[in-house]
């Protein structure tokens, strides 16, 4: 099951002045390991980082879906509460779930969460905003994945399933 994987990183970035600054940047990852979400880290801003860089810390977020618009380049974490009923016992549970969105402002970052669940089948609160220290996503991509496997005589599973209706 994949999941959202903070991961903290340190480097030296040169500075307007042209000094070298330590930074320490947040970034989010989708993975299926904490092994795999440190592979992509390294593949993705090693590409981006001149010299080294160092992961400091990695972490499974609590973040369950990111809502990107490129129209901005901020995070907001928006907090999502709402009530569902336990189908055993006829209760009502409140449940809290934490979401990510790209916006300029918090209210935009509001309507952006409310039109991105606008399909939600129960209503729901967003009782909480606010700015997130996530510089960038790395959502789930197949070719990663597909070029991570070994050479040899593999298919990926679509054309095996392919092969099994046929």
């Amino acid at each position: 099951m994949r999941t959202w994987f903070l991961c903290k990183v340190k480097y030296a970035k040169e500075n307007e002045e042209g000094l070298l600054k330590n930074i320490s940047e947040q970034y989010l990852v989708d993975a299926v390991s904490f092994t795999e979400a440190e592979a992509i880290i390294y593949d993705r801003l090693g590409e981006q980082i001149r010299g080294d860089f160092q992961v400091t810390n990695l972490s499974k977020s609590n973040i369950v879906d990111v809502f990107f618009y490129e129209d901005a380049d901020i995070w907001y974490k928006c907090k999502i509460c709402y009530l569902v009923t336990d189908a055993d016992s006829g209760k009502e549970k409140k449940v809290t779930q934490y979401m990510i969105v790209t916006a300029e402002d918090v209210k935009e970052a509001f309507d952006r969460i409310q039109e991105s669940l606008s399909n939600m089948l129960v209503s729901f609160r967003v009782p909480d905003i606010v700015e997130s220290p996530i510089v960038e996503v790395f959502p789930y991509e197949k070719d990663e994945v597909a070029e991570q496997l070994p050479e040899g005589n593999f298919k990926p599973l679509s054309e095996v399933e392919e092969d099994q209706e046929s």
